[in-house]
């Protein structure tokens, strides 16, 4: 198949992009790198452009002939939200209907996007099936929330089949850690390895679902190929609950070492809760997670240099 990835450099989008050139698809690449990706992450078989998804011209022609998009095209830092609203409503939510727009007049069959389990915010009932109503409580989880409804009406309106994924906290292997706003998952692994403190936010009660990079790559892959689908809205996780505490005692576990950990349970470590019921994924994906917590944090640091063990 021919396919074309918004953000393609990104964390999940590399990933993507290399998985399906080395399955023997044609894969093209649109990134303008300004949230520092590279384009030397993907493997030379794929076709990268440097340029904004905004820019409709050139999305028609890279357009030409694809099958199905991947749109992951986006700022997705939720503190880095709170401070520039303006920004990531112009980014996330005008970059999906620029994308739409395009799709629709290039004739694209079939459009995947990639949005975010943090459109669920706070929810009495764990874990959070696709029907419960959604509850965003960030600039970020609102600009997914908003790229969501636009996919599915400008889909509806022109027969372009759509696919929502909200994935969970994705991790693994070449996952950015930026000097501010770094995921909670290779930032603790960074720190516990180096011999540094952990902040832990609202007493490390908090709940997670941390999904393996393997495991949404293969997701996003059967959401493309699977036929008959098409105005579904699908969760993508691990469908296991992690408390923020128990995420740190993992890594201690995992590199035999002990964290150093600073508890300010007076500052906010967002919702309280937050797990993936994944029985949709099952059922229309074939989804089943492959690796769980402890193995997927053990291939972090097998095969990312960054997290290479030093003595202690």
């Amino acid at each position: 198949m021919n396919f074309l990835i918004t953000g393609g450099t990104g964390f999940i989008g590399a990933a993507l992009a290399n998985t399906l050139v080395a399955q023997g698809h044609h894969v093209r690449v649109i990134d303008d790198l300004s949230a520092g990706g590279e384009r030397n992450v993907l493997d030379p078989r794929v076709s990268f452009t440097r340029g904004d998804v905004r820019d409709i011209p050139k999305l028609w022609s890279l357009l030409d002939g694809t099958d199905c998009v991947f749109h992951l095209a986006a700022r997705v830092s939720v503190p880095e939200s709170v401070l520039y609203p303006v920004e990531y409503n112009a980014v996330n939510v005008g970059g999906t209907v620029s994308l739409m727009a395009a799709v629709r007049d290039a004739g694209v069959k079939r459009v995947v996007l990639t949005s975010s389990g943090a459109a669920y915010g706070d929810q009495p009932r764990q874990p959070v099936a696709e029907d419960t109503t959604l509850q965003p409580q960030t600039p970020y989880a609102v600009s997914k929330l908003a790229s969501e409804q636009y996919v599915l009406a400008i889909g509806a309106l022109w027969k372009i089949e759509t696919v929502i994924l909200r994935v969970f906290n994705a991790y693994g292997p070449g996952q950015p850690l930026p000097p501010s706003h770094a995921p909670v998952v290779p930032r603790y692994l960074k720190q516990v390895i180096g011999g540094g403190s952990l902040v832990v936010f609202g007493g490390g009660q908090q709940t997670r679902d941390f999904v393996y990079i393997d495991d949404v790559v293969r997701a996003l892959g059967a959401a493309a190929q699977k036929p008959g689908l098409n105005r579904v809205v699908v969760n993508i996780g691990s469908g296991a609950e992690t408390s923020i505490n128990h995420l740190i005692d993992v890594i201690e576990q995992v590199v035999g070492r002990e964290a150093h950990r600073i508890q300010r349970a007076a500052e906010s470590g967002g919702v309280s809760r937050l797990v993936a019921d994944v029985h949709r994924a099952r059922e229309l994906l074939g989804f089943t997670p492959q690796l769980a917590l402890r193995e997927g944090l053990r291939q972090m640091v097998m095969k990312d240099s960054r997290f290479s063990l030093q003595p202690a």
